[in-house]
């Protein structure tokens, strides 16, 4: 299993293995980061033009081989264990789903911007890996209870696993916040009768 610079898992053996679809694909196969960006790489915009702007691995999905690739999560849902995001409106709470980097966009590991902007600390590259066009940032979603896990090396991300009763417990209280929330209160009910005459 690949790991950190300091020596934790990142949880996978290789993170393509379980990387989405690129973040730049369109719904109709072309590369979104050649039609907006064209600027930041003007070699890669250039073929694509060339092509169409046609996604050139997006059909066998040979992901690596591409150096714009990214695939970044929603963070809807933890991939391990299942558990839903419940987020309350205007409430500072702690996320329950949290993004875990299986790989950074950046080998570069020396930029104290870099590690505080991304995150984790999970680094990883094969510098060596000549049909990597790399590095690449590739995430997935965890909850908090599962990422706690995967860095203290005790669970995979492909573990078959159900939540936590913690993890249950905390997203029901946010969901009978979040109804009581949405029941219709006049602002009298809710606050009170303290207007003064």
């Amino acid at each position: 299993m690949k790991r950190t610079p300091d020596g934790s898992p990142v949880g996978v053996d290789d993170p393509y293995a379980v990387a989405g679809v690129c973040d730049h694909l369109t719904d109709d196969g072309r590369c979104r980061f050649a039609l907006t960006r064209s600027g930041d790489d003007p070699a890669f915009t250039a073929d694509r033009r060339a092509d169409g702007y046609a996604c050139h691995v997006g059909a066998d999905g040979a992901w690596r081989a591409c150096p714009q690739y990214r695939s970044t999560t929603d963070r809807r849902a933890c991939r391990r264990c299942g558990l839903d995001e419940v987020r309350l409106a205007h409430e500072s709470e702690r996320p329950l789903v949290e993004e875990h980097h299986l790989s950074y966009g950046s080998r570069d590991t020396g930029d104290a911007d870099d590690a505080g902007r991304l995150g984790d600390a999970d680094r990883i590259g094969d510098a060596d890996d000549a049909t990597d066009a790399g590095p690449h940032e590739i995430t997935v979603a965890l909850c908090r209870w599962c990422h706690a896990k995967v860095h203290n090396s005790v669970a995979r991300i492909d573990d078959d696993a159900s939540p936590d009763p913690e993890a249950i417990a905390e997203r029901e209280s946010r969901r009978s916040k979040e109804q009581s929330e949405s029941a219709f209160e006049t602002a009298r009910e809710r606050y009170g009768d303290n207007t003064s005459e």
